[in-house]
């Protein structure tokens, strides 16, 4: 079976999957000693392994305060874990910066820790041409077709989309690439990877292309073969790389033991192993005044993005 077709979420303890659509009790009085870590993916097979070791780590951890136990709860979009969020049936969620704010919005999910992820902290969207178009500039897009990843990427979606609106563009969803915007719009297609992104821009399938910073110096996904036809125009300003967030009702004993022992562990030998399967995790850092600003400001552009341009 799909994951997806059948509207599945996997409550994953010792490699268990129960069907979304089965009755689930809307408290958890009898599970109090369980704490529940929630991904959103469509290939929660995969990331199992990458969640529960340091699930376990963080679990060892609060035996006193009576946790004994640790399970992951997978979602299939932000829509069914902001539910599993609001019915108190998983308790810290790891995201990107956009979809913990837009958690923060549905399920008034509370930021814990910004994550670390092989040594960067915080990124930026960087937009990108063909070294001989005549796009020079960021104002220059109007009229012409950028590539971008997908609707749940924060640095090759929201942040792009957000950016034009605040540069007086509106971003115009196309058909294909071969399809044209109208003069005063910036159109876009989905290209679903990185690889994509750079291979619609090199072929000049577009005109244009957004990818995250990392992405950008990333060779596998924008190749130097063809970064070499490639000329960045517009780095946008950094956000979070990504977000711990909990519920707001978490037991605030757990909720502060749990980020305390996520301070702790990137100084621990014991949890190495565990934060490097957890996406590549280098470190966990409070959320200092200047990104709670651009989660502030992902905030505000989330809201526009959904009315002015979805």
């Amino acid at each position: 079976m799909q994951w997806g077709l059948l509207g599945l979420a996997c409550l994953l303890s010792a490699g268990t999957c129960f069907a979304a659509s089965a009755p689930v009790p809307t408290n958890r009085q009898g599970d109090s000693h369980v704490l529940v870590l929630g991904r959103i993916t469509d290939d929660p097979q995969a990331h199992y392994p990458q969640l529960q070791p340091l699930l376990d780590y963080v679990v060892a951890h609060m035996h006193d305060l009576g946790i004994r136990e640790g399970r992951v709860l997978m979602a299939r979009d932000a829509q069914q874990m902001a539910s599993y969020l609001r019915r108190g049936r998983v308790d810290w969620v790891t995201e990107t910066a956009g979809t913990a704010v837009a958690l923060g919005q549905r399920a008034d999910a509370r930021p814990l820790l910004l994550t670390e992820r092989s040594g960067v902290r915080d990124y930026h969207s960087v937009f990108f041409v063909r070294k001989e178009s005549p796009v020079r500039q960021l104002a220059d897009l109007r009229g012409h077709t950028v590539a971008l990843q997908n609707v749940a990427s924060t640095s090759a979606y929201l942040v792009p989309a957000m950016t034009l609106l605040e540069h007086g563009m509106v971003p115009q969803i196309l058909q294909s690439p071969d399809d044209v915007p109208t003069a005063d719009a910036v159109g876009y297609v989905f290209a679903r990877t990185e690889l994509n992104i750079a291979t619609f821009v090199q072929k000049g399938m577009v005109d244009g292309g957004v990818v995250s910073s990392v992405d950008w110096d990333d060779e596998r996904r924008v190749p130097p073969a063809f970064k070499h036809d490639l000329r960045v125009i517009f780095r946008t300003a950094p956000y979070p790389r990504a977000v711990e967030v909990v519920r707001a009702d978490l037991d605030v004993r757990v909720r502060d033991r749990l980020q305390q022992v996520l301070l702790d562990a990137a100084n621990d030998p014991a949890a190495r192993g565990a934060l490097e399967r957890f996406f590549g995790t280098s470190g966990f850092h409070r959320v200092d005044a200047r990104m709670q600003q651009r989660l502030d400001d992902l905030k505000r552009g989330l809201v526009r993005v959904r009315m002015e341009v979805e």
